[in-house]
């Protein structure tokens, strides 16, 4: 690292990033030829072209509002995760520990991976429809605040309750079908609840494909069931529940309320996903 902007959510994870911040400034001020700080409320991204390593302090949230200025570039993204979920952290195993975060960072070690382009926005984790878009989309932060991620648990077992299947039109690997889902995930990092488990089979951030999971079932009983099979690594095409891999889809969309990256969308276009292989350079 020589030239460091460090993006930081101050707010994030019950305000761990200002108890942290002397420890990063000490690591910069050995490590940087030139740094600066700034909160993601004053972030500009036109100060990202003065640097070569873009780190962001926060949730997946931080790293999403940094993420378009190191796709397709030189520059290398860094990740000290404070947040509720982290979830792209999780899964290039940096650790939650604050310290020892900040020794991946000072060891600078690299590798590049995918994102998927959905409709010309940049997506690292995952874009959810349905049940998962509830859960991600209608948690309160009153709960997130109190519970930190078990609040997204909770919210689980609740919108679970109430399941509602919509018909879609999904086309992909030169195939288009009909689904009545209650869910669909489209993911490039599949891991949920840190990681605890995956929806995805074999999931990557550098193998070239999405992993496409698409939940059929309303009733709560049966998709227990297949939570729990998710949870054991027991994932196979069933009437509740299908999965595949394939670097581009559509699907055909009226109007719906999504999410990505955790993110509340609303799009009332077709959507298109396609992925675009190792375009990031990331620290892990």
């Amino acid at each position: 690292m020589k030239k460091v902007l460090v993006v930081a959510n101050f707010n994030a994870g019950r305000k761990r990033t200002i108890r942290h911040r002397k420890k990063l400034l000490r690591l910069l001020q050995k490590t940087a030829e030139s740094y600066r700080v700034v909160s993601i409320g004053k972030f500009n991204p036109d100060d990202v072209k003065d640097y070569d390593t873009i780190v962001a302090i926060g949730g997946d949230g931080t790293v999403n509002a940094v993420l378009p200025y190191v796709i397709n570039t030189d520059k290398t993204l860094g990740i000290i995760p404070t947040g509720t979920a982290n979830l792209l952290a999780a899964k290039l195993g940096i650790p939650m520990n604050y310290y020892l975060a900040l020794k991946r960072l000072k060891k600078a070690q690299t590798k590049q991976i995918d994102y998927i382009d959905i409709n010309n926005e940049p997506c690292v984790l995952r874009f959810g429809l349905g049940y998962d878009s509830d859960i991600i989309c209608k948690t309160p932060q009153s709960l997130k605040n109190k519970f930190g991620y078990f609040a997204y648990f909770l919210s689980g077992i609740i919108f679970a309750l109430r399941l509602e299947p919509k018909e879609y039109e999904l086309t992909y690997n030169n195939e288009t079908k009909n689904v009545n889902s209650t869910c669909i995930i489209v993911a490039n990092a599949a891991n949920m609840y840190r990681n605890f488990f995956s929806v995805g089979n074999n999931c990557k951030l550098d193998d070239g494909l999405m992993d496409v999971f698409v939940l059929k079932t309303k009733n709560p009983i049966l998709y227990f069931f297949e939570l729990i099979g998710i949870a054991l690594g027991l994932r196979f095409n069933s009437k509740r529940a299908e999965y595949f891999q394939t670097n581009e889809l559509s699907i055909k969309n009226k109007w719906c309320v999504d999410h990505i990256d955790g993110e509340k969308k609303k799009h009332s276009d077709d959507l298109n996903f396609k992925i675009e292989n190792k375009a990031i350079k990331v620290i892990f």
